[in-house]
């Protein structure tokens, strides 16, 4: 990917989710990004009209949700997504829609499910340094 990491260690697993556990940071976009690197990105990829956006985080950086986010009143699915975003995080990897993650393929996604993520802010997520 543009931040120069697999792509498929980054994704969710469908029979992860039905375990109960993603055991493992999952992969993110954002529409703009900076020409700067964070470990364990080797790359970046500055899209047209970010260039010289101070603000524009680098490739690599690693957010986590917020502990205080309560996830009560989101499906079982989602609170499997949730609780890993609060322990792994999310990985900075490539641009593309703002807090975009994505998942292996499989047919027995249940997109309506799915759907409850959207519902997540930006805001409840935090940068983080992970050793």
């Amino acid at each position: 990917d543009a931040a120069g990491l697999p792509i498929y260690a980054g994704l969710a697993r469908y029979q992860e989710v039905v375990s109960g556990v993603i055991a493992h940071a999952l992969r993110f976009t954002l529409t703009c990004t900076s020409a700067a690197t964070i470990s364990p990105a080797t790359h970046q990829a500055v899209p047209p009209g970010c260039a010289g956006n101070v603000n524009a985080p680098p490739m690599g950086l690693r957010v986590r949700l917020k502990a205080s986010f309560a996830v009560t009143g989101y499906n079982a699915t989602t609170q499997v997504f949730l609780r890993a975003f609060k322990k792994y995080g999310l990985i900075l990897a490539d641009n593309g829609s703002n807090f975009y993650f994505q998942s292996e393929t499989s047919p027995s996604w249940n997109d309506d499910e799915l759907d409850d993520l959207k519902r997540v802010p930006a805001s409840a997520f935090e940068a983080v340094a992970f050793p």
